[in-house]
């Protein structure tokens, strides 16, 4: 069975992430981690849905009935399993998200004794123990071998202090005002906690999750509230993050969002200014703006691409030396200060930019014009091989001929089929999409 998508296991909550498969899942993976045990506990973390205390509790059911002992922590972001995992010495640590998705969604996100997300290899391995009945029989443990669970309220602090020493200890945020907007989330306890006491004069919204209302018209995908609430309040800054807030939206002082290829090239020479950019270089998705591409290479830098996915863009960068990398969608990746795409530490990096150029967000981070791309999301009711698509390969090369460049591909989360084109002339590439998701569209929804 495919358990393991893009980022983690993920699926709606009650259906194909039911409390019985969500414990098989933690004693799949509990058996492998055994096999690197070395402290015999397990970190789990949730984010705000509702759904979080059935899988949650079926999860440490799973654990203890194979002989872990379990830590709870509650709602946390998603980076601070990553650091608590490695800081409280876990053999591994759980997060409870779907991140960005709807409330009725949830998944299960694994994290090694590290703080590193799992391997493709790891993965295959757990899927292979998932399907194995009698080894899942054969590891389930009777009498004092039976694990114990306990919850923690207080970690909350270390990753507080975790978060102020990434950024720069001779900077204030006194005098700035900022607008947060935590999704209704993971963060909504921590974020303003850090930006208030580096200093800042903190405007809150969507801080008050009920278990359905995380990213409901809120957070990075929702910025319009947020948007106006920079202009409304004249703050200098917008920061939206997602539900487990491993995402980061910026919105500038004029109200106006930050695209996610003009972050990377901010913060990367942010990095180079401050000589903290390791290997010359940084990463970036297949998704990226050539323009990034361009603007880096101005700076003497590489963009080496990875496969969409912030786990790809990590490997990446450790396999070039580097210590800097992210999405367009928002997950950013300083790995000096995390494990993952942390969205309070990004925002952080934005702000110590701000501090130092003495300049406004609007002018510090669009160093360059982006080239015209759109991106177009296709719901699907199955996800049909793109090679067995009539004509597709024609009209592609017939793009390409053109001098733009094209991504089709399937979410590892969602029915979505996901089309972008990028040229240099907008109006040619209006025409290509245009073409390009009716073909689509015929093909696999007609």
């Amino acid at each position: 069975m495919k358990l393991f998508g893009t980022d983690g296991v993920r699926g709606e909550a009650g259906s194909f992430l039911s409390a019985p498969l969500a414990m098989r899942v933690a004693m799949a993976a509990g058996i492998y981690f055994k096999g690197h045990s070395k402290t015999n506990k397990i970190l789990v973390g949730k984010d705000t849905r509702r759904s979080g205390y059935m899988i949650e509790t079926a999860i440490v059911s799973g654990l203890t009935a194979i002989g872990y002992d379990v830590i709870q922590i509650g709602p946390m972001p998603t980076p601070a399993i990553a650091f608590l995992t490695q800081n409280m010495r876990c053999d591994a640590g759980i997060m409870i998200s779907a991140s960005h998705n709807h409330f009725s969604d949830n998944g299960i996100k694994f994290f090694d004794s590290n703080g590193d997300k799992l391997s493709h290899e790891a993965e295959e391995m757990i899927e292979a123990i998932y399907a194995d009945d009698e080894l899942v029989l054969r590891s389930q443990v009777v009498g004092k071998k039976i694990g114990k669970a306990k919850r923690i309220d207080d970690v909350i602090g270390r990753y507080i202090v975790e978060l102020k020493n990434s950024f720069p200890k001779e900077l204030s945020l006194s005098g700035l005002r900022l607008v947060l907007d935590t999704a209704n989330g993971a963060a909504y306890a921590v974020g303003p906690t850090v930006l208030e006491e580096l200093g800042a004069e903190v405007i809150v919204l969507s801080d008050e999750p009920d278990g359905f209302n995380i990213n409901d018209e809120c957070g990075a995908l929702h910025t319009k509230d947020l948007s106006s609430s920079v202009q409304k309040y004249r703050a200098d800054l917008g920061i939206a993050l997602d539900g487990d807030a491993d995402r980061v939206v910026i919105v500038d002082e004029l109200g106006d969002m930050v695209e996610g290829d003009h972050l990377l090239g901010a913060m990367a020479c942010f990095l180079q200014k401050n000589a903290k950019l390791k290997g010359d270089g940084i990463v970036a998705t297949v998704m990226s703006n050539k323009a990034l591409e361009d603007y880096l290479a101005s700076l003497d830098l590489t963009l080496y691409r990875s496969s969409v996915g912030d786990k790809n863009v990590l490997e990446l960068m450790k396999n070039e030396g580097l210590n800097f990398g992210g999405e367009q969608s928002g997950h950013i990746i300083f790995s000096d200060y995390a494990k993952t795409g942390d969205g309070l530490v990004c925002a952080l990096q934005v702000l110590a930019y701000m501090l130092q150029s003495g300049a406004k967000a609007s002018k510090v981070l669009r160093a360059f014009e982006l080239y015209p791309q759109k991106l177009v999301n296709i719901k699907v009711k199955k996800k049909r091989p793109l090679e067995q698509i009539t004509g597709l390969n024609e009209l592609l090369k017939k793009i390409e001929l053109s001098g733009s460049r094209h991504l089709i591909r399937y979410s590892g989360t969602e029915n979505l089929l996901r089309v972008l084109i990028e040229a240099k002339d907008r109006a040619l590439l209006e025409a290509e999409l245009s073409g390009l998701v009716a073909l689509l569209e015929n093909e696999l929804n007609g």
